[in-house]
Order: structure tokens, then sequence, then C-alpha cells
């Protein structure tokens, strides 16, 4: 948790220290990650980085958790359940093809994402991706129990599974298109427009084909 002075620095200092050290760990993970590099590219002293924050796992751990909720904050106006017409097949493929484009748009996300995903520590690894972990599943649960609901999905759908099986999909959706040798067999890799959006379909298509109802209720 940040210490009283972060949050009594001026935004513009702070957004700063938030870009360097975003850049920093998302290129190089939290074991890689640099303080020199991140105080030098924010233009503070890196004493000034132990003001505001106890220790590096604490600004990894807020870096982590900002990029999640400026994620969350983007998604969460498209995560209603879906309109009249679409399936909610269409509606989960929909928001994937939001997911991505966002990540294409946003790299320092996309890294940040990236770092938090593969940290080799795992305490580490713990401590930041639970939290992910629990905005993934506030925002993807209740459409799946709207699901359920409408008819879509069958009553008896493992709603634990699915939403376990979607926030393992999610994160490599965030990363296999703009990384290469991430995908085993649908070289997400450099697909962009329909072609990606076809193979992300694909994905979404396998998590759901055991839990499909058919037609949802009227």
């Amino acid at each position: 948790m940040p210490r009283p002075t972060w949050e009594n620095l001026e935004p513009q200092r702070r957004e700063r220290v938030l870009h360097a050290a975003m850049a920093e760990f998302g290129r190089h993970g939290y074991s890689g990650g640099s303080l020199n590099v991140i105080a030098r590219d924010a233009d503070v002293a890196k004493g000034s980085l132990f003001q505001y924050f106890t220790d590096k796992f604490d600004l990894f751990s807020h870096v982590a958790e900002q990029a999640s909720l400026r994620i969350y904050a983007v998604m969460a106006p498209h995560l209603a359940e879906p309109r009249a017409g679409r399936s909610f097949v269409d509606h989960f493929t929909h928001l994937v093809d939001i997911w991505i484009d966002y990540m294409a748009e946003h790299p320092l996300e996309r890294g940040v994402t990236a770092a938090t995903t593969m940290e080799l520590d795992p305490e580490v690894r713990k401590a930041v991706r639970e939290p992910v972990h629990r905005l993934y599943a506030q925002g993807i649960r209740p459409l799946l129990s709207a699901a359920v609901e409408s008819g879509e999905l069958v009553p008896t759908a493992d709603l634990d599974a699915l939403l376990s099986m979607l926030v393992l999909l999610l994160p490599h959706l965030a990363l296999a298109p703009f990384e290469p040798g991430l995908d085993a067999a649908l070289e997400l890799h450099g697909l962009v427009g329909e072609q990606r959006s076809a193979a992300a379909r694909r994905l979404v298509a396998v998590v759901f084909a055991g839990s499909l109802a058919g037609v949802p209720k009227p």
C-alpha cells in the first residue's frame, strides 16, 4: 500500500512515476525491474521512491493494481447482459475483441499484464494475481449467471470451472496477438481484424461448447 506521501504527491509527478514503473516492470517483470531505471525515467531521486512506497514489491503491487483498474474501467461499460437479438457467445466474443483492441492500443497495460502473469517469484505472483483475478470474477461471473437465467447456458453449467477457464484465457488473448511463440496452434501473433476475431471466437466457442443450452428463453 502506498505511503500517504504518494497520495499527496502532485498528480503530474505521480503519473510520471507510475508511467516509468509500468514501462520498466512491463519490460523486465518484478524480478528484473530496476528501481534505478524507474527513478531515472521518472526524473526523481531513487530515495523518493521509498518515500512513496515501502519497498520494490509495494511499488510493483500498486502498479499491477492500477493497471488492472484502468483496464476494468474501460471494460466495465461493456459487461452488461447482451442486447436483444445477440447471443451470449456473440456478446462474449465482442467483449474479447474490445479486450484485445485495448491491449493493442495500450502497451504499458499489456506489459504489466505480462509481468503479473509470468512473474517467476511464486509469492510475488500470488500477491499480484489474486486481486486481478477478483476483478475478472467481478466482471464475468454475473454474465455467466445471466446466461444460465436466460437459458443460453444449461442449468447445470459449472460456472466456477467456466470462470477459471476464462481467467486463463483472457491474459493469453491479451498477449498472444502481440508476442510471438505464445500460441501453440492458432498462431495468433500478428493477426488483426476479422482474422484475429475469428481465432478468438474459436477459443471462446471451445470454452463454452459443453455448457450451451441452445435456444434462449424469450
